[in-house]
């Protein structure tokens, strides 16, 4: 792989990190992880967590906006 192709497939995975990381920050003061179907158990010093109703959220969102580019892509 030519230096200039492998450069921007760089720039390209740091843009990805970089918008990847500000939505996880817009996500967590947006109170997912603490919503209704999220549960959390604790015994002693171990906590263990699972985000049902946070992951199921996230995916509806990912399919609505992976179907939308997609589709405008595809024309």
């Amino acid at each position: 792989m030519p230096y200039d192709q492998l450069g921007r497939a760089l720039l390209v995975l740091g843009g990805v990190i970089v918008v990847v990381g500000m939505v996880m920050l817009l996500l967590g003061r947006a109170g997912v992880g603490r919503l209704p179907g999220d549960f959390t158990f604790s015994s002693g010093n171990f906590t263990c967590m699972v985000p049902l109703a946070s992951m199921i959220v996230i995916s509806i969102i990912l399919t609505i906006i992976l179907n939308v580019v997609l589709r405008l892509f595809n024309r």
